[in-house]
């Protein structure tokens, strides 16, 4: 199916990325680090920062893929559950999880469980946590406002939500060089791992369609978050948006 008619509505979108993230799951880490040219660990590790966790902090990684992040907030003392739509990339996810008292991750700083599910319609009750997680997961579900307002719902007053994502340059001439790299380098990358280059020209596509860092705050703050901001990163190429649900 040709991208823009995989992306054209909200069901179309979802069963494409359904079945693409199945296809690319045990790419996934390495594509990640080839398309940031190894900086992704860097900005996780920022995002991260922004989340705080705690010992003791109740924390939701969404489209958690492989664990990265999921780890992250482990390994700085949080209880967390990762959650993605994908199941082979939770069976990774649970193959790199560290043995119980093996060294940081693990019970005697924080820990980590991984369930499917949709971002648009979460399986946890309302203020079940102090953070919600997500790297590159936004831009992916097929509607952001109810995927906000479950966010939103699950977190605890005062709970905070860090999200890592591609971002949409307001500038023209940057969009076009930017998408058109992201274009080319996937396209490539696609024929060598997979024998199409669409697969991941998903992401550029996706950007395109996406609703740039300034319209997403705008949003959270519409979906009942007290504050919202977003912080540029690789000269604004990229995002960190940190929103907090009002305290009372």
């Amino acid at each position: 199916m040709p991208l823009d008619a995989a992306l054209a509505t909200a069901g179309a979108k979802q069963r494409y990325v359904r079945r693409l993230f199945s296809t690319i799951a045990d790419r996934y880490d390495l594509i990640t680090v080839l398309l940031s040219f190894g900086l992704d660990r860097r900005w996780k590790r920022r995002a991260l920062d922004f989340a705080a966790p705690s010992a003791g902090s109740r924390a939701l990684d969404l489209a958690c893929g492989t664990g990265d992040i999921a780890f992250g907030l482990a390994d700085r003392g949080a209880s967390v559950v990762g959650l993605d739509v994908t199941h082979r990339m939770l069976q990774l996810a649970r193959d790199r999880a560290p043995t119980p008292g093996a060294g940081p991750g693990t019970s005697d700083t924080g820990s980590s469980v991984f369930v499917q599910g949709d971002m648009m319609a979460l399986p946890f009750p309302d203020a079940r946590f102090d953070i919600v997680t997500t790297g590159y997961g936004l831009r992916n579900v097929p509607e952001l406002a109810p995927a906000l307002q479950e966010i939103h719902r699950v977190l605890r007053a005062g709970g905070t939500l860090v999200s890592l994502d591609f971002n949409r340059p307001s500038s023209a001439v940057v969009r076009a060089v930017y998408l058109g790299y992201l274009s080319v380098v996937g396209g490539a990358l696609g024929w060598a791992l997979h024998r199409d280059p669409d697969t991941y020209r998903y992401i550029p596509a996706s950007i395109r369609r996406y609703s740039g860092a300034a319209a997403v705050t705008e949003l959270m703050r519409r979906s009942g978050f007290a504050e919202a901001r977003w912080f540029p990163v690789l000269a604004g190429l990229m995002a960190i948006h940190v929103a907090r649900k009002d305290r009372t």
